[in-house]
């Protein structure tokens, strides 16, 4: 059996990891959620991408540590994306979608929180054990769980291990929406198509922006943003598209995005 399943709906790449019983992440595992990644970026028929977890239980149980055991080495290669195929894809343009269908640990959250938006299933639970088994969360929870909750509460998850409910996660902002896991899919996929509703090159402008002024104060980032050297902007200011949108505004009807 494939470790990833790949499904297109109404222009959303619906990626799912399906490696019983707990969706664990080797180098195959990467390799081949990278591969889907990929196929989001590079095809113009796709506008969104969503990753989510076979079954109920487990969204990913993270680092396979079986494979660990059997001599996957902590630091080996699991290519261009990095771990789970996106904790190191920095240079994309398409928004990608958690849909958190039950426990995200370790490496599991670490994939989540590549992830642009986070919807997780109100059952869910997150963690990153990392130090209970003698590592460290290094495929992005160490940079990335600090920016998305009040340092004391990342730091007390680091160092700890805990476990934070999805009710939690959605009071700190870390989850976009908690809801049924029932409602899982059926809610990503119309927080998906609220993304498809924006024209193609404004939302990768939106994405290369917030990328290239992550570290930016606001008067740097006017700079950076400004400054003619982030491609996906200038594009986007330069489009029909950007012509587009006010007119069919005036006109009261749905815009004609050409992404162009």
């Amino acid at each position: 059996m494939d470790p990833v399943r790949t499904e297109v709906v109404d222009g959303v790449l619906v990626v799912t990891l399906d490696r019983p019983s707990a969706n664990a992440v080797d180098v195959a595992t990467s390799l081949a959620l990278y591969d889907a990644f990929a196929r989001l970026e590079r095809d113009p028929a796709l506008r969104v991408g969503i990753v989510t977890g076979a079954g109920d239980r487990f969204f990913s149980a993270g680092w396979d540590l079986k494979a660990a055991a059997a001599g996957e080495a902590v630091d080996a290669d699991h290519g261009p994306g990095g771990f789970a195929g996106l904790t190191e894809l920095f240079e994309r343009s398409k928004p990608v979608l958690a849909a958190v269908n039950g426990l995200a640990l370790g490496g599991g959250l670490e994939l989540a929180l590549a992830a642009d938006l986070m919807v997780v299933a109100d059952h869910a639970e997150l963690a990153l054990p990392e130090v209970r088994v003698g590592v460290v969360a290094d495929s992005g929870g160490l940079l990335r769980l600090p920016r998305r909750l009040p340092s004391a509460v990342a730091r007390e998850m680091l160092l700890t291990g805990r476990r934070m409910a999805a009710a939690e996660a959605g009071r700190w902002g870390l989850a976009n929406r908690v809801v049924p896991a029932g409602e899982l899919m059926d809610s990503t996929l119309a927080l998906a198509r609220e993304i498809e509703a924006g024209a193609p090159l404004a939302i990768a402008a939106v994405q290369e922006v917030l990328a290239a002024t992550a570290s930016l104060d606001v008067a740097q980032g006017f700079r950076a943003m400004r400054s003619g050297g982030l491609p996906d902007y200038a594009r986007m200011l330069a489009s029909e598209d950007a012509v587009e949108g006010p007119r069919a505004f005036a006109e009261k009807r749905p815009p004609r995005w050409q992404g162009r």
